[in-house]
């Protein structure tokens, strides 16, 4: 035998055996840090991943769609944005999960097993500091368009609060495809929610026009629930109303949803306010969305010039079926330019509000860019008309909207009032440019009053 023959033989014999893979020591660390958020008991996923039986039984439909990266629902692009909780499995991981299955989906030793994440009494983030229910169901019907409906939570709050997180339970998750949570301190939801019970007998008033006194966040399929980080937190005044605007998306059953709302409060105020900026504002309401039917790349964008230093929270993004890419970038001072997020491929079944791991600082002047795409050609495999038909802006899942979105706080507290303002005079100028440009926008329809701004801005021609 030759001398290289030998050392190869010498080589082989010296690497070890693989490391047989097992549930207890590999897979189950793997399943609760990035699936069993949603596949527990009263989440969107249709069966829990609490448990080596529960996984067994579910290993070769786990891996098919983490093959197809279908699953875990992470959106936002690698390398665009560094975030908590990411939920992507790398190539490795992947791999692991394939080994595992090969081998038989072996349990190996239940002592070696981490325990299933604790979900007390139903709540990931523990036992909410305040639990309100709805006092009667709505009832979803069996098909049909999608519902939006806002329901109205007296809360008897003496005192003023700050809400870090927000979470809720669903009777029939699979209908609830996103909500969104505000603060009404100005006694409107009760007179609306009145008004639309005399005529329905539901609770709850129907449509997107409710004007509110306070954002609390929301969540979408796809999201967890999470606290902010850093110390920040969102006011509630005393005396306030919870409202939830609820879009719910027929299943093929009826349905009869009661929600179930927790809140968590931080211990003191904030020393940093927390602004929301949305490039376009409104989700694309006054940015002509209006997408002929092929058209594979019919893209809307923004622009924002930082008023002040800024640190970034988080970001996010919104768009329905046809929506594709979804990008904010910055550009500094230099010409340089920074990716802060990225969505490539937008799927209206997973969305999410992502946080940064570490607050990203931009300096005054940077100037923010946000791009949005839809894709209402055949060759999109979302697209839920063949052929395809005609899309503009509209609330329901099969018109069309589009926005990416920063949470942001100023980096000195004394700037907070500047930045406020300059987010609102942004919303105006886009709003005036619609004006101007002849726009046509559906007030009635959409179930908006007319802003006053729109009314009092020069009208262009007609479309």
């Amino acid at each position: 035998m030759s001398p290289t023959l030998l050392l190869m033989t010498a080589t082989a014999v010296a690497q070890p055996a693989p490391e047989p893979v097992t549930f207890a020591e590999h897979i189950a660390p793997l399943v609760y840090a990035h699936c069993a958020g949603c596949h527990r008991p009263g989440q969107v996923a249709p069966f829990p991943l609490l448990s080596y039986a529960d996984t067994r039984r579910h290993a070769r439909t786990a891996l098919r769609v983490i093959r197809d990266r279908e699953m875990p629902p992470w959106q936002p692009e690698p390398g665009h944005g560094d975030f908590r909780g990411e939920r992507r499995l790398t190539d490795a991981q992947i791999a692991l999960f394939e080994r595992w299955v090969a081998a038989g989906t072996p349990e190996g030793d239940p002592a070696k097993a981490p325990a299933p994440p604790a979900v007390r009494d139903g709540w990931p983030l523990g036992p909410p500091d305040l639990v309100v229910k709805m006092d009667r169901p709505f009832a979803v019907p069996a098909d049909g368009p999608d519902l939006y409906q806002n329901f109205v939570f007296p809360l008897g709050l003496k005192e003023d609060k700050w809400v870090t997180a927000v979470d809720f339970q669903a009777t029939s998750p699979g209908v609830v495809h996103h909500v969104l949570y505000f603060a009404d301190a100005s006694g409107r939801g009760r007179k609306d929610e009145a008004a639309a019970k005399a005529k329905t007998g539901q609770p709850g008033f129907p449509g997107m026009g409710f004007r509110p006194t306070g954002m609390l966040g929301g969540w979408a399929v796809g999201a967890t629930p999470v606290r902010l980080p850093g110390g920040l937190a969102v006011p509630l005044p005393k005396g306030a109303d919870l409202v939830l605007q609820t879009h719910f998306h027929p299943s093929g059953k009826a349905e009869s949803e009661s929600l179930t709302v927790g809140l968590y409060f931080a211990d003191k105020a904030p020393a940093r306010t927390l602004h929301r900026l949305q490039l376009p504002p409104v989700f694309g309401l006054f940015s002509n969305i209006d997408i002929p039917p092929g058209k594979a790349d019919f893209r809307v964008s923004d622009t924002f010039t930082l008023p002040v230093d800024v640190d970034l929270v988080g970001a996010g993004a919104h768009a329905h079926y046809l929506g594709k890419t979804l990008k904010t970038s910055a550009t500094l001072s230099d010409g340089s330019e920074r990716s802060l997020f990225l969505i490539r491929d937008w799927n209206f079944n997973w969305q999410g509000q992502y946080l940064y791991k570490d607050f990203v600082r931009l300096p005054k002047g940077t100037v923010l860019r946000g791009d949005v795409t839809w894709d209402n050609s055949a060759a999109n495999p979302r697209n839920p008309h063949t052929p395809p038909v005609r899309a503009r802006w509209g609330e329901g899942s099969e018109d069309e909207m589009g926005s990416v979105s920063l949470m942001l706080v100023a980096v000195n507290e004394a700037d907070s009032d500047r930045l406020r303002i300059a987010i609102r005079l942004h919303t105006l100028e886009v709003l005036q440019a619609s004006r101007r440009r002849g726009d046509r926008i559906d007030w009635e329809r959409l179930g908006i009053p007319v802003p006053p701004e729109w009314e009092r801005a020069p009208r262009g021609p007609d479309r």
